[in-house]
């Protein structure tokens, strides 16, 4: 983790994404963070729930396509924007926890007899 986080920059770049994946570690310890596809995303018990990328103007979020979906407005309601399989978090946003929580714990509870990275 510490190799993908040094390598990004300016410095309050990667102190936002840590601050992200910390939060994220310390709310759901039981998840596995793991750097796959040169991004950061968090397993629980082997299935995907959320995965984040760093790009030059904001911090991607990457929950599932079906997720986005049906979330489309709350996230959007956050100031967000959206595409289909993932929305942004300017580097100058707010992070709204409460929103990624809701993320998180749907995902995981609708994944919890999923064994495989993805949905079926």
């Amino acid at each position: 983790m510490d190799e993908f986080l040094d390598s990004l920059s300016p410095r309050e770049h990667r102190a936002k994404l840590e601050e992200i994946l910390n939060w994220v570690a310390r709310t759901w310890p039981e998840m596995e963070l793991v750097v796959k596809w040169n991004q950061p995303m968090f397993l629980h018990h082997g299935t995907f729930i959320i995965g984040f990328s760093a790009f030059p103007k904001n911090i991607a979020v990457a929950p599932e396509p079906a997720l986005i979906d049906r979330m489309r407005g709350d996230i959007e309601a956050s100031g967000y924007t959206t595409t289909q399989r993932l929305f942004r978090i300017g580097w100058t946003d707010p992070i709204d926890y409460s929103l990624l929580t809701r993320i998180i714990e749907t995902q995981i509870s609708e994944k919890a007899t999923v064994t495989t990275l993805w949905r079926p």
